[in-house]
């Protein structure tokens, strides 16, 4: 059994706020020395990454489709355990799936798996009365759903709210909180920055988050709710946990570098987590700061989350990439994965990069973005041959060659992509270890193993 405040904060759609306002939440409440916890349903690691700041804890992503549905309800029980309340931020509508199963991998399913309350985001500019046809129809269209309420957001004027919260208290709706225009300021830096913000405990992401919490403390009523967040029931799961089934192999920890800075890491919480379960002593490398892997490393992680417009800090970090390449060439286990990938190669918009991989980045106008399921090319430091497993993929640069000789993965519809060359395995898809937590399993083992002899 897991008893955890709670509370979805969801809108019909995107650009209603819903971001800034979760920021702005759990910083108020932690404001009150209230230990809290925030999540981001979907693969978005720098939403969840802010939540992270904003909670001081490690934001967690939900993501039905990259983790399972099933694993859902146990990954919140884990990340909000010891939590006094605990915040899990919606992605786009309400009912809505990027990948079209929003009986599954919907806010609204992710909701109701959590047994939780959500609360709507309304944008009002350029509402009246509407809002009440707008919120109990979203109410009505899943019995399953527990709408517990909504906050109004670019509320015009004290008549306005007056009107909104009249026509919302016609329908039985109650109102958390009203803000006006310009109440939510666009301060959190450029999203181009990714998580180095966060990663880097940046005083400008610091600021702008204890300005959200400003924000909302003064426009929401935070005691009510509180009140609705405890209303939550019981969730009769049993949390997840990194522990492999067979315990941690006794005798050496390998130190196994994961990309990251002072604020966390590039890969998903669980990760580090799993790692660690899996017998490794975990240390965290800067590939923009530090010039040197951690003394003793005997294997390297670069997650998914480290962004691709950081191609000159990188690239003048040669100390490092110099390192990064006598360990791969040793054959000891490099996993890359998102702009890792590109962090190996040979150059990415002519600058060098550490020069694992014989291929050459290019950026491009426009992401690629989206799930795939992928099997495993071969065996490698990842996975079997044949093995499956569902990533995200989201970038604008590309390689080219876009696979080596052995390709790291292959999917319907698609070239065979990625790398895997001795010990290294790199690829632009971005899979949660918690789903497949025999990753952290291999990779130390991998680690343990004595190394191969370079060519």
């Amino acid at each position: 059994m897991t008893v955890v405040p709670r509370v979805v904060l969801s809108a019909p759609s995107s650009g209603h706020g819903t971001g800034a306002l979760s920021l702005g939440l759990l910083a108020a409440l932690a404001d009150r020395e209230l230990d809290v916890a925030g999540f981001k349903i979907g693969p978005d690691q720098v939403d969840a990454a802010y939540l992270g700041l904003a909670a001081g804890r490690p934001g967690r992503n939900l993501d039905p489709r990259l983790v399972g549905p099933e694993r859902v309800a146990p990954l919140f029980a884990h990340g909000a355990a010891g939590a006094g309340f605990a915040l899990v931020q919606g992605t786009m509508g309400l009912y809505d799936s990027i990948a079209g199963r929003p009986e599954t991998e919907s806010t609204a399913a992710v909701a109701t798996a959590l047994r939780s309350p959500v609360v709507l985001v309304v944008d009002v500019a350029a509402m009246g009365q509407s809002v009440a046809a707008l919120v109990h129809g979203f109410r009505a269209y899943d019995e399953q759903l527990w709408l517990g309420g909504v906050i109004l957001n670019r509320v015009a004027s004290p008549r306005h709210e007056a009107m909104l919260r009249e026509a919302l208290d016609d329908v039985g709706v109650p109102v958390y909180g009203a803000l006006r225009r310009h109440e939510l300021p666009p301060v959190l830096p450029a999203r181009r920055h990714g998580l180095v913000p966060v990663v880097q405990r940046d005083a400008e992401a610091q600021r702008a988050v204890r300005r959200l919490g400003e924000a909302v403390a003064a426009t929401v009523d935070l005691d009510r709710l509180l009140g609705l967040a405890r209303s939550a029931p019981e969730l009769t799961v049993a949390p997840w946990s990194p522990e492999p089934a067979a315990g941690a192999p006794a005798g050496e920890r390998p130190v196994v570098a994961l990309a990251g800075g002072p604020g966390g890491s590039y890969s998903h919480p669980e990760t580090a987590e799993l790692l660690r379960a899996a017998g490794a002593e975990v240390v965290t490398v800067d590939p923009l700061r530090d010039e040197s892997l951690p003394a003793g490393t005997r294997a390297l992680v670069v997650g998914g989350g480290l962004p691709e417009t950081y191609a000159e800090q990188l690239s003048a970090n040669r100390r490092l990439c110099i390192a990064v390449a006598e360990l791969a060439r040793t054959g000891r286990p490099v996993i890359a994965e998102g702009a890792g990938l590109l962090w190996l190669a040979r150059e990415l918009d002519g600058l060098p990069m550490c020069g694992v991989l014989d291929a050459v980045g290019a950026s491009r106008d426009g992401l690629v973005v989206g799930y795939r399921e992928a099997t495993a090319a071969g065996d490698s430091v990842v996975a079997r041959a044949g093995a499956t497993v569902v990533g995200h993929k989201q970038h604008a640069a590309v390689l080219t060659p876009r696979a080596g000789e052995r390709a790291a993965w292959r999917w319907e519809g698609g070239a065979p992509e990625g790398f895997v060359w001795r010990g290294v395995h790199a690829s632009q898809l971005v899979p949660h270890w918690a789903a497949y937590p025999e990753i952290a399993t291999r990779l130390v083992a991998a680690a343990v193993a004595p190394a191969e002899a370079p060519a």
